[in-house]
């Protein structure tokens, strides 16, 4: 008898299926992999969402928008996290941007296939309430961050974020980006970079961050990060 082959997946959401389950969405072509691509718009706020995302090594960036202009990172998810939660409350449409920040591989389901697992999948249904609640908590700090916290804090705040997801120092964050996460112009971001840069926490050149201080750069953050990071964070 051929022995059945175990499956990995790096999300958490995922692996915390029996293998069994996780194994014949698999074969059934239920799962199946993408490749997401930087820059690349999984849908847009107002959108019928179409597909849900398990990202494994990529980070999506979940934005509110009021216009072409103005725009907020009210969350981040990378291999902790799944992209299209709206779905699991029953709504057809996102309220958010999905913005891929990390290009990497991610698990991609139909819509359609995620209401059925939901239904019929009871540990599916409840890693995805303990991670709806996360979100939630991501969005509630990212509100209150942004109209009581200094920029410099705000942005030490978002790079450790993104450090835990990607799980390195080096990150690849454009000025551009930043200013539309945090909903500043880009010459705020230029001065709180040069700032921590100053201070020896991080290096930063045409895009390309270095955290050279996490502990220090944990300091330098607003309390949010340590909220989120208890709360919603990855383990």
């Amino acid at each position: 008898m051929t022995a059945r082959k175990h499956v990995t997946t790096g999300n958490s959401l995922l692996a915390a299926l029996p293998q069994k389950e996780l194994r014949q969405m698999m074969d059934e072509g239920i799962l199946e992999p993408a490749h997401l691509r930087l820059g690349e718009v999984l849908h847009e706020r107002g959108e019928r969402i179409e597909h849900i995302y398990f990202p494994d090594g990529c980070v999506i960036s979940l934005m509110a928008v009021a216009d072409a202009r103005m725009t907020l990172e009210v969350g981040l998810v990378g291999p902790e996290g799944m992209v299209g939660i709206a779905v699991a409350m029953d709504s057809p449409v996102s309220p958010v941007r999905a913005l891929v920040q990390r290009d990497g591989v991610a698990l991609r389901m139909s819509a359609a296939s995620f209401r059925e697992q939901l239904e019929h999948n009871p540990t599916l249904r409840r890693e995805i309430s303990h991670y709806a609640y996360g979100l939630m908590v991501q969005a509630t700090q990212a509100a209150f961050c942004s109209h009581f916290h200094l920029l410099e804090s705000r942005l030490a705040r978002s790079l450790l974020m993104m450090r835990d997801r990607v799980r390195s120092n080096a990150l690849h964050l454009t000025h551009e980006f930043l200013s539309h996460a945090l909903g500043v112009r880009r010459v705020g971001i230029t001065k709180a970079a040069t700032a921590l840069q100053q201070r020896g926490l991080i290096s930063y050149s045409r895009g390309d961050i270095r955290i050279l201080d996490g502990a220090g750069l944990e300091v330098a953050a607003c309390s949010c990060y340590q909220v989120v990071k208890s709360l919603a964070g990855p383990q």
